[in-house]
């Protein structure tokens, strides 16, 4: 599998107020899937944790949104978007924590 090379990646990590809430996570993945409409985004991937268990793991977050850009000027672009705007806006009432991680190449 060939490596990505040159990108900014935005991991977000979403726990829910209700985590149970069949409802509100198929509300968020729903709004994520139309946030993924944002033109500078490059990739992205919906996940939820993998079952795996091991103390350096951590799995008690609800929902993940990894995304892909060319550049950090793109998701700079991405966080003043109007869909992501709208996203939080209609979303924010469901989670009760986000955690970011953004990185880029090591050179």
């Amino acid at each position: 599998m060939a490596e990505d090379k040159n990108v900014f990646i935005h991991h977000v990590f979403f726990w829910l107020a209700e985590p149970d809430n069949e409802q509100h996570k198929k509300h968020l993945i729903d709004g994520l899937k139309k946030l993924s409409r944002v033109t500078t985004i490059k990739r992205f991937h919906i996940g939820q944790p993998a079952g795996t268990s091991r103390d350096v793991i951590d799995a008690s977050y609800t929902i993940s949104w990894c995304l892909f850009f060319s550049t950090a000027a793109d998701q700079d672009s991405y966080q003043t978007d109007p869909i992501h705007l709208r996203f939080i806006d209609e979303c924010k009432h469901v989670w009760k924590r986000v955690q970011v991680y953004d990185s880029v190449d090591v050179r």
